[in-house]
């Protein structure tokens, strides 16, 4: 049974985080600044909602961009955190 598992694996987590990670990544070529990195379409909505609280005097605009570099870290760190997760539990 242990055989059978492993066989049906073609990849590896690490190849597969990778192809997911590619999968949810948008790049667009900007012509003095080179490629950018577009989020994910969830997170363009949370930058743009703190954009407009921001643009119409809710929050101040520091706070909003302490609340958006903060947002960025965490997903930056749940991701790491992910991948070393899966790679613990693929070599057990």
């Amino acid at each position: 049974m242990m055989a059978e598992k492993k066989t049906r694996r073609g990849t590896s987590q690490r190849d597969a985080v990778q192809k997911i990670r590619e999968g949810e990544t948008f790049v667009v070529n900007v012509p003095v600044v080179g490629q950018v990195e577009i989020p994910r379409p969830e997170q363009l909505a949370y930058y743009g909602g703190l954009a407009a609280l921001a643009a119409f005097e809710l929050i101040d605009w520091p706070v909003a961009l302490v609340i958006a570099a903060g947002h960025v870290l965490a997903s930056n760190h749940h991701n790491k955190l992910l991948e070393e997760l899966g790679e613990a539990i693929e070599e057990a």
